[in-house]
């Protein structure tokens, strides 16, 4: 079965940090592309991180772009994101994804990230 779990939501203050996990199993994760995507309340989902098979091709949400760090670590079967100066408008649901060419995506179930003072 495969599952990709997310950990290390929660409750930050604006300029505080936080590392999101992903665990991924029931799957080749060492050969898929992963990103991370988050969904504010009342808005769509959006793109924040992707990183290649490799774990040498990475790309942003300007957004984000130099504030988080994604990372990936095959050996484990996982996924991270290193999220620091959060502001407020990171507050959302954050979710692990592996994207495929042959089927549906896999998703996480996502964690709740809330950025407030």
């Amino acid at each position: 079965e495969v599952q990709l779990a997310e950990s290390g939501g929660g409750m930050v203050q604006p300029g505080g940090s936080l590392r999101l996990s992903c665990a991924a199993s029931g799957f080749a994760f060492s050969n898929y592309d992963m990103r991370w995507l988050r969904q504010a309340p009342g808005k769509e989902r959006e793109f924040v991180a992707a990183i290649d098979w490799t774990g040498s091709r990475i790309n942003y949400a300007d957004s984000v772009k130099g504030r988080f760090t994604i990372s990936r670590d095959n050996a484990n079967n996982m996924m991270s994101l290193q999220m620091n100066m959060m502001q407020p408008e990171d507050t959302a649901v954050y979710y692990c994804n592996a994207p495929r060419n042959n089927g549906p995506d896999y998703w996480g179930q996502g964690t709740q990230v809330t950025v407030s003072s």
